[in-house]
């Protein structure tokens, strides 16, 4: 199976930059999250970047941008494309296509939040030198890549599921950026509230809540039996003659 999952990568890969228009679009398109969050940002954060949220919030966004500009396109623009049928008349198994398409879509999201993360703290040190170089907190070295894994994970997830049953890229991209901006919007006031009601839990509260390995082993949890959730529920709802 792991050969057939490598012909869908290069099939996805390929597919990528023929979805894009041309290679160049296909690039900076890719490249754009990578010079906000790894360039603009960290340099404007100052220490924050390296022990903070900033880069917290690059680790779990990054995956999510990039998942949308490829996930949608992975059954929605085949079925957009009138190459569905072609697809799933092949001899590849039913598994190697959605992992194959799936797999992709996760190994660029976190390959995409390590760059910038890396990046980040390049630019964190030319910005800001003081002799030496700095890295990550122990904390941060741990809950970045985790998060960034687990983030894709949820988004790919999320993004299969949609993209199965849309019937053009644009539908599916439209679909998920509403259900991934649904969490936001409902917790964004009520953590502003809970700021103006409880101004003392600010930055060092949440991280020293992200220190407790009780808490970072809650959250991971959760986070990964959610993605496990997604992914079962996407292979029940992979059938080929229902896709068709």
């Amino acid at each position: 199976m792991t050969a057939d999952i490598f012909s869908i990568w290069w099939k996805e890969w390929k597919g990528l930059f023929r979805w894009s228009g041309s290679g160049l679009k296909a690039v900076l398109t890719l490249l754009t999250p990578i010079g906000v969050f790894g360039v603009f940002v960290p340099w404007d954060a100052a220490d924050h970047w390296v022990n903070g949220l900033p880069s917290i919030f690059a680790a779990v966004a990054v995956p999510f941008i990039v998942t949308m500009l490829t996930v949608p396109d992975a059954f929605a623009g085949e079925r957009e494309r009138h190459t569905l049928a072609t697809l799933l008349a092949s001899r590849l198994p039913d598994r190697a296509i959605l992992l194959g398409k799936a797999s992709f879509s996760m190994v660029l999201a976190v390959g995409m939040a390590i760059a910038t993360l890396l990046l980040g703290l390049m630019v964190f040190n030319m910005a800001h030198w003081s002799g030496t170089v700095v890295l990550y907190s122990p904390t941060l070295l741990v809950v970045n890549p985790i998060l960034s894994l687990l983030m894709a994970g949820l988004a790919t997830g999320t993004g299969i599921l949609i993209s199965l049953r849309a019937g053009t890229v644009q539908e599916a991209q439209q679909t998920l950026v509403a259900v991934t901006m649904l969490p936001p919007t409902i917790l964004g006031p009520v953590v502003l509230l809970i700021s103006r009601a409880r101004p003392e839990w600010g930055l060092q509260t949440v991280m020293g809540g992200l220190a407790e390995p009780a808490n970072l082993a809650l959250l991971f949890a959760v986070l990964l039996a959610i993605v496990v959730l997604l992914f079962a529920w996407a292979n029940s709802r992979f059938q080929r003659a229902r896709l068709l």
